[in-house]
This record gives C-alpha cells, sequence and structure tokens, in this order.
C-alpha cells in the first residue's frame, strides 16, 4: 500500500509529520495552535491553521490516509481529569455517531460536556465516516494516538470502523520498545480498510524498569536506549524531573544518562540538570528535548511553548513504526530510521491557501 497522502488532525509542531515524510509520503496537517504553525512552517510542512471541527475530508480530496492525535488535557492524569469523567458519555457518543445521528443534535450535547476538549476525541471518527458518507471513498488507512487513559474510546472506535469495512488493532505502545529515550505509554489505533489483518508494530527493543540491566543475554530484543546515546553531552548527569510520578508534583523522580528519560512534557525546560556531584549543569536546549522525542537534531523549533510544543509530539521514531505496521510494511530498518538526524527544511513563502493545495517540503 502506497498512500498517497495524510491528512494529519491535530497534527502539533508535526511528530507524525516527520516520520511520514521520511517514509517519502506527502502530508497536511490541520492544527488549531499559531506556536505549533509557527514551528510546522519553519520545518517546510504543509499546515492549515485552524479547527478541525471546521474541515472535513472533502477539503482534502487527495488525502486517502486519516491520522490524528486528539488534545490530551481532558484525559491526562497530570490534568483535571474531566475526559476521564465523562468517558462513559464519550462513549455513548461514539455508538449516535455510527447511527448517523444528525451532527447539530450530536454537536449540542457535546457542548454540555465540563470541558469542551473532551469532545476533540470524536472529531476523527467523523472524518472516517464522513469519508465513507459523504464522498464515498474511505480512507485506505486510519492512524490515532492519544494518553493511555483513551485507551477505551479506541476501542470503541474500533468496533465502529470494523462494522464499516476495517480491519482494526488498538493497544498500548512503550516508546521506549522502538528505541525511543524516553518511557512513555501511548494509546494507539491503526485500521484498514478491507479484509486484509492488522496489527500493531512488534517491540523492537527492550523495555525499561528502573534498576533492571540494560541488555540481556536471553533477550532477542535490542537494548533501550539512553539519554546518553542521543545527546552530546561530556560527561554523565542526573535530570531531576518537575513531573512527579502519577501527576504528584512533589515525587520528583531521577534519571541518569545511562538510562533513558521519563516522558517529556511540556514542563521540560523546568527539569534539573545535575552531574553526578549534585552541581547544577546546563537545561535542557529544544534541541535536546526534541531529540528525547527522537526529532531531527537541526529542528526549526519556533514560536513560544516551544517546551510544550514539544511535549505534546508524537516521538517521529515511534509515529515511523506506527504508520509502517498501518500500510503494511516490514518495520523500517535502522539506516530508515537514522534519517530523523537530520532535517533540511524549505519555508514555504506563505501558508497553503486552501486545503486543496498540496505541498511536499524538501527534506534528508
Amino acid at each position: 500500500m502506497r498512500p498517497a497522502q495524510i491528512v494529519d488532525l491535530f497534527a502539533g509542531p508535526g511528530g507524525l509529520d516527520v516520520a511520514a515524510e521520511k517514509l517519502g509520503i506527502a502530508t497536511a496537517g490541520v492544527e488549531w495552535d499559531s506556536a505549533a504553525c509557527t514551528t510546522r512552517r519553519a520545518a517546510g510542512l504543509a499546515t492549515w491553521e485552524g479547527d478541525v471541527r471546521n474541515y472535513g475530508p472533502s477539503d482534502f480530496p487527495d488525502a486517502d490516509v486519516l491520522a490524528g492525535g486528539p488534545p490530551c488535557q481532558t484525559f491526562t492524569v497530570a490534568g483535571a481529569g474531566a475526559g476521564r469523567r465523562a468517558l462513559d458519555e464519550v462513549l455513548t457518543f461514539v455508538d449516535r455517531m455510527v447511527a448517523r445521528e444528525d451532527r447539530s443534535e450530536i454537536l449540542k450535547d457535546l457542548s454540555k460536556l465540563e470541558d469542551e476538549r473532551t469532545g476533540l476525541v470524536l472529531e476523527p471518527l467523523r472524518w472516517a465516516l464522513e469519508a465513507i458518507d459523504d464522498r464515498d471513498k474511505p480512507y485506505r488507512a486510519i492512524v490515532l494516538e492519544q494518553v493511555p487513559a483513551v485507551l477505551p474510546v479506541w476501542e470503541a472506535y474500533g468496533k465502529a470502523l470494523q462494522s464499516e469495512g476495517y480491519t482494526v488493532d488498538c493497544g498500548l505502545l512503550r516508546t521506549e520498545a522502538f528505541g525511543v529515550p524516553q518511557t512513555r505509554k501511548r494509546a494507539v489505533l491503526i485500521a484498514r480498510f478491507g479484509t486484509e489483518p492488522v496489527q500493531l508494530p512488534s517491540p523492537t527493543h527492550r523495555t525499561y524498569r528502573k534498576g533492571s540491566p540494560r541488555d540481556s543475554g536471553d533477550s532477542a530484543l535490542l537494548p533501550w536506549v539512553t539519554m546518553g546515546d542521543v545527546l552530546n553531552r561530556e560527561s554523565p548527569f542526573v535530570v531531576i524531573s518537575n513531573y512527579g510520578t502519577g501527576g504528584d508534583p512533589k515525587a520528583r523522580g531521577r534519571r541518569g544518562s545511562w538510562e533513558p528519560a521519563a516522558t517529556v512534557t511540556g514542563k521540560i525546560s523546568r527539569n534539573r540538570v545535575v552531574d553526578l556531584n549534585d552541581k547544577d549543569m546546563d537545561r535542557f536546549s529544544f534541541s535536546e528535548a526534541g531529540q528525547l522525542q527522537t526529532f531531527p537534531t537541526d529542528y526549526p523549533w519556533e514560536g513560544r511553548d516551544v517546551g510544550q510544543q514539544i511535549g505534546n509530539a508524537v516521538p517521529p521514531r515511534l509515529a515511523m513504526h506506527v504508520l509502517s505496521a498501518a500500510f503494511g510494511w516490514a518495520p523500517p530498518t535502522e539506516e530508515k530510521l537514522s534519517t530523523l538526524g537530520t532535517w533540511k527544511t524549505a519555508r514555504p513563502e506563505s501558508d497553503a491557501e486552501s486545503p486543496s493545495e498540496s505541498s511536499v517540503p524538501a527534506y534528508v
């Protein structure tokens, strides 16, 4: 399966798009956050700044793959939890959408949710169903990711998409199990139209457990990747996290450079970095924080809240594995994955004027 174009909803600064472009697939990203759009434009990624609720499949006629990572703030353990409290209600909306209930009625009820962002998790399903109903052109593949608390929604999506002719797999993936130098769990769904089976990608690296050996002679998996493996620092260091386990800011976790990073969040610039004598070192630069997410070393981070952009992004290395599995391809080789190390950009002269006009960035 060779996709023509991916339309990426809630595209952020371009984590999935970077992976797709390195795989030779054009992307079109829809993102409302102006700061993330500033970075995307600097990277030469085709970008439409706006609310995904104001667009639909007919606006992107060349796209035959749908991807999306809706905002996680209402579902994440670090947030207030409005999405988790509304989970059962969200699942009923899935059923109503599959039953083709009038959208205006659904929108009216969504507006009553405690936090309107919770309803955004339903947008990829709307796009998938409209592609079937309005343009009679189902997406050939669908790729979705979110925080672990959203897995029940993806499971409901799976049943819905199966009833529409897709094969589906979903579950939790650990980023370090795919060579990302960071421990982070993501709920991932992949679907393919037709009867050919689809499976989440298989781990390539060992999962991290504190105190466990990095390598094991009885494992066919590669050792997990450490911060020291990817960051060009002259001496070992320890990161004192600003983000406590379970969202408790008083529980300051520590990770050494001989370990993967803890989950990279929007507050990463607040993390202290110290040497082995507990003496302060330079905190992570944006480039270093991006590398922990497997963005290219020279990725052009711009705009405000860069730390938040990085923390919210999909790790491109994980995305490359997930996309390959969704398309029925062999897992990406280390040679292909190594291309994520650099990014040659071509800054567009202006924003794309309409969603039907696609552009492909220059990259290496």
